[in-house]
């Protein structure tokens, strides 16, 4: 609404069956006089195709649903706003990143902005703040927290996702789900974006991926695992991000310039969907040779970016790795140069060695490290020296500034 109140197309953006068309609706509602149009009805489509100018002749807001359906559009949108810049004037959803889209003409620079939609994020699912970045960026190493949770309790979460179709099912619907929506995004979203012959390739990788989430994404073992060409493999992971299932975190180190070439860290987008692909419940998570670790991880990066996407305070996320290995798994850092660095355990009990990467950030940066938490699946927040600490896992959601 604040976008619509200043800009004069806004986009929302995101996975496939993550709500966008819902939270245009809910948006459009608040308006006088909207009118939606949806492009996934093969008549309406048509009208688009054939008479574009006539079908964004509206005085009001024009809510257009599947967009990269209609490339078209976005030229004489353009015409539109700026022989009318009134703000408000088009809210656009789109289930592939729009301006990804082959042969896209001008794609609206100034005149556009695109809002990110994830899947449901813990708080949102729970009706609970949601806001651990702002309180930590504001309380620095005074949060506390004490949970009910227990560790399988975070693995039933990470195994649910945050999908609102997967997250009311029962866990055998919610397998069901899981399969129909990784054909369906293979099958629409990847190919709009690309040409792909040979889809059983892509089927292979996403399980592949799916057993490296949390971990650092080298595309030359990646391709020597898989036997996809490199070439090929890049424009894969490529749609993969475009299509929001995939997400890369990027290296982090003090000077900006070499910040581009560190290697990133992959992330599925919904820890649920990796789990699927892993062939993992909560119970087989949690043995000893599951994939515990990797998946609390995967899960508190994402929560994280979720985050990012509304808390006050502006950050960017990182994860951080020297060449002696020293790590932490994510780090946040404000416009300003502050930062507050992040580990994860999945276990419930927390050992000093534990923050070794943490201690080597704080001495790094000196005063512009904030706190360095360990978020575990334990109850209690315990200190641990000079703006260390660790806190339960469920702090993500529970907090606010």
């Amino acid at each position: 609404m604040e976008a619509l109140g200043d800009t004069r197309v806004v986009a929302i953006n995101g996975a496939r069956q993550a709500g966008k068309s819902t939270l245009a609706r809910l948006a459009a509602s608040a308006t006088a006089n909207p009118l939606i149009r949806l492009l996934d009805d093969p008549a309406t489509l048509r009208a688009a195709h054939d008479d574009p100018t006539g079908f964004i002749d509206h005085d009001d807001l024009l809510v257009v649903d599947e967009v990269q359906l209609a490339p078209e559009l976005f030229r004489v949108i353009k015409v539109a706003v700026d022989t009318d810049p009134r703000p408000g004037r088009f809210l656009l959803i789109g289930s592939a990143q729009i301006l990804a889209l082959r042969d896209l003409p001008d794609a609206l620079p100034g005149r556009i902005e695109t809002i990110e939609l994830w899947p449901f994020s813990q708080g949102e699912i729970d009706g609970t703040p949601d806001r651990f970045v702002d309180a930590a960026f504001t309380h620095g190493p005074g949060l506390s927290r004490t949970s009910p949770l227990r560790r399988r309790d975070y693995l039933e979460r990470i195994v649910r996702g945050g999908y609102p179709e997967a997250v009311r099912r029962s866990p055998r619907r919610r397998t069901a789900f899981f399969d129909s929506y990784l054909s369906t995004l293979i099958a629409r979203d990847v190919t709009e974006l690309s040409a792909i012959q040979r889809r059983g390739e892509l089927h292979q990788l996403l399980a592949l991926l799916a057993s490296r989430s949390g971990g650092l994404l080298v595309p030359g073992a990646l391709a020597s695992q898989s036997g996809i060409p490199r070439t090929t493999l890049n424009r894969y992971l490529d749609l993969l991000s475009a299509v929001f299932l995939i997400k890369l975190v990027p290296a982090w180190s003090t000077g900006h310039t070499h910040r581009a070439v560190g290697t990133p860290k992959l992330a599925y987008v919904d820890s649920g969907i990796a789990c699927h692909l892993l062939g993992q419940d909560a119970a087989r998570l949690g043995e000893p040779d599951g994939t515990a670790g990797p998946m609390v991880e995967n899960f508190v990066l994402t929560e994280l970016a979720r985050q990012l996407s509304w808390n006050e305070q502006s950050a960017r996320l990182y994860h951080y790795r020297t060449k002696d290995k020293v790590e932490v798994d994510a780090l946040l850092e404000t416009p300003d140069g502050r930062v507050v660095g992040i580990e994860v355990k999945a276990g419930a009990t927390v050992r000093g060695e534990d923050l070794a990467g943490l201690r080597h950030l704080a001495n790094l940066l000196g005063p512009r490290f904030v706190a360095g938490y360990v978020l575990y699946t334990g109850q209690q927040t315990l200190p641990f020296g000079d703006r260390l600490s660790a806190l339960p896992l469920d702090a993500l959601w529970n907090l606010a500034p």
